[in-house]
């Protein structure tokens, strides 16, 4: 999808919200709208106009990144050029939509007063672009799936050199490596590495702990290629595995495995969410699963649709998210397994492929 047809499709979203034009800041969704990919800058659609703002650092790489925006450069701070910028959209545009997600308390206090002194009102907005950016494009999709091919490869690299004595960093930065070697910007997120007790807190960042034979380790990583993110979970153990090991991973498991046959289109984010937990709680570990089903994931690694208790989002055809229930137990560890699916044909389609332990 070229980014003009992303500007009509925005166009077209104004309409029920009687904005007149949207003022975009949040970095992906810049990226999204125009293909800019610089870090500063700023885009003010309406129905005639679409214009790039920023500064003499970024103005020749926005004019071949964004050719379907107007391209102005800035200086000076925004009472010095945001004036001549709305001054451009003339009486007509009066209702001007911002990111109340992403504008800070800080910058509204800057703008306001120039959005009022041009006869402008800024009315807080939520999800304008991120409700267009739930639906993947072929371009988009070919993307998350070379990011989560990378990470596919890369996890079988590293957990096939996995050995006791070896420490969470050393894992960390051993899968880096093997993102960049095939070719990827970098890492999505910080790898997560946690051993043993470790892995009873879900983001725990990796440390000097070494790798121990009978405790499970949750490998937790992502690479990032073409912009676009993947996001993958396994645990795995060296050694032989006890019963303790082998009774979680069978409840996380089953609940992913059920969660992934089950979600159909149609159902809500919530309903998705039900599916996996009913199972972990029926197993009598329901307070240790506190985090969400799953999530979206593209340009950001976490985005719409939400995919966890409350949440109302419908899963819609063409949809991409990820399905990661987990138990996690206080001085012994934890169990998530976490792929990337999308909804195609009414079904989930698993897009990760990486092996899950004993399997």
């Amino acid at each position: 999808m070229s980014t003009a047809n992303r500007i009509a499709r925005l166009r077209d979203a104004l309409g029920p919200t009687q904005l007149d034009a949207f003022f975009v800041s949040q970095p992906e969704n810049r990226r999204y709208m125009s293909g800019f990919t610089g870090s500063a800058g700023w885009l003010l659609v309406s129905k005639g106009l679409a214009i790039l703002a920023t500064d003499s650092r970024y103005t020749e790489q926005a004019e071949s990144q964004a050719p379907d925006f107007q391209i102005v450069q800035i200086a000076g701070t925004v009472g010095t050029w945001l004036p001549p910028l709305l001054e451009e959209f003339g009486e007509e545009v009066t209702r001007v939509g911002f990111e109340s997600e992403h504008v800070t308390h800080g910058s509204y206090g800057r703008l306001a007063p120039v959005f009022s002194d041009a006869g402008k009102e800024m009315v807080s907005w939520e999800n304008l672009v991120e409700d267009l950016r739930v639906f993947k494009d072929d371009a988009e999709k070919e993307a998350l799936l070379k990011a989560i091919r990378v990470t596919d490869e890369a996890f079988e690299e590293v957990r096939e050199s996995l050995q006791p004595g070896q420490t969470e960093r050393e894992v960390a930065l051993k899968i880096e490596w093997a993102f960049r070697e095939r070719g990827a910007e970098g890492e999505a997120f910080e790898s997560i590495v946690a051993s043993g007790p470790n892995g009873a807190m879900a983001h725990h960042r990796p440390s000097d702990d070494i790798l121990r034979e009978g405790q499970p380790i949750v490998i937790d990583i992502g690479a990032k290629v073409d912009g676009y993110n993947a996001d993958m979970t396994r645990t795995v153990i060296l050694g032989e595995p006890d019963d303790t090991f082998k009774r979680i991973y069978d409840i996380v498991l089953t609940a992913q495995e059920t969660a992934i046959a089950t979600i159909e289109s149609g159902i809500t984010g919530d309903d998705a969410d039900a599916l996996a937990r009913n199972i972990i709680e029926h197993a009598g570990h329901g307070e240790e699963f506190g985090h969400a089903l799953g999530h979206g994931v593209g340009l950001a690694v976490h985005e719409g649709p939400r995919v966890g208790r409350g949440a109302s989002d419908v899963l819609r055809e063409g949809m991409v998210f990820t399905i990661e229930p987990g138990i996690y137990i206080s001085g012994w560890g934890g169990v998530r397994i976490e792929d990337v699916v999308e909804l195609r044909d009414g079904k989930c389609i698993m897009l990760s492929s990486a092996t899950k332990w004993g399997g």
